[in-house]
C-alpha cells in the first residue's frame, strides 16, 4: 500500500502538488507514519492562484513560505468524507483552523470544494480539493 507521497507522484491530477509538496520538503512529513487527512489541491486549484505565485513560491528562498501553505491542507489524524460534518473545526498541522461546511451534500473549507476520494493510502487518506486553502 502506498503512502501519500507516493499517491501525489502517481496521480495526473495533481503534478503541481507533486513539485511544491518535494519543493518544500513536505515530502518527508507526508511519507512518514502518520495518520494524516491531506486535502490535497489539484492542478486546477493552483491554476486559480494568482499568475506566477506558485512558481514564486516554489524558488528555494521561498521553500518556508510554500511549505506554510501546503501545511494548511494537512491535518493530523484519518478523516474519511463521510465524518466531515457542517461546523467541524479541523486543525492543520501548522495550527491553522479550518471549518467544515456542509450543504446539500456538498463539503467545503472556505472557498475550496472538497471531492470524496478515500484512496486507500498506508498513512492516512487524501480528498481533492477544487481551491487551495489560504
Amino acid at each position: 500500500m502506498s503512502n501519500i507521497t507516493q499517491v501525489v507522484n502517481a496521480d495526473k491530477l495533481l503534478k503541481t502538488l507533486k513539485k511544491s509538496v518535494h519543493a518544500s520538503d513536505l515530502d518527508q512529513l507526508l511519507s512518514s507514519t502518520g495518520p494524516y487527512t491531506f486535502f490535497a489541491p489539484s492542478d486546477l486549484a493552483f491554476e486559480k492562484l494568482e499568475k506566477g505565485r506558485i512558481e514564486k513560491l516554489m524558488e528555494p528562498q521561498n521553500r518556508s513560505q510554500l511549505a506554510g501553505l501546503l501545511n494548511n491542507h494537512i491535518v493530523s489524524g484519518m478523516i474519511s468524507f463521510k465524518d466531515l460534518k457542517d461546523g467541524d473545526k479541523l486543525t492543520t498541522v501548522n495550527g491553522k483552523e479550518l471549518l467544515v461546511q456542509e450543504k446539500d451534500g456538498t463539503v467545503s473549507i472556505g472557498d475550496s470544494t472538497i471531492l470524496p476520494r478515500e484512496a486507500k493510502i498506508s498513512n492516512g487518506v487524501i480528498h481533492l480539493a477544487d481551491a487551495v486553502i489560504e
